[in-house]
């Protein structure tokens, strides 16, 4: 499987990344092993994921919400902006 997720940050923003398994990733995240976006905001916590079983459905949906507000965003993850 395939899987789009969204981590909250430890200064509170919102990272969008794609994996095949999120728990290592999130471990990664708070490894510092992550994205260079992560590093120094850690630690991170998962918000939202979505599953997909085709590799190109994720992508593309990673980059629909990277492209997103941060309204849009929130809203996504069930917070108010």
């Amino acid at each position: 499987m395939h899987y789009v997720y969204v981590v909250e940050c430890s200064d509170g923003t919102l990272y969008t990344g794609y994996t095949t398994d999120v728990e290592r990733r999130v471990e990664e995240h708070n490894a510092g092993e992550g994205a260079k976006y992560t590093r120094g905001r850690t630690p991170v916590k998962v918000v939202h994921t979505e599953e997909f079983e085709d590799r190109g459905e994720a992508m593309s949906r990673e980059a629909t919400i990277k492209d997103m507000s941060r309204e849009e965003k929130e809203g996504l993850v069930g917070r108010e902006g």
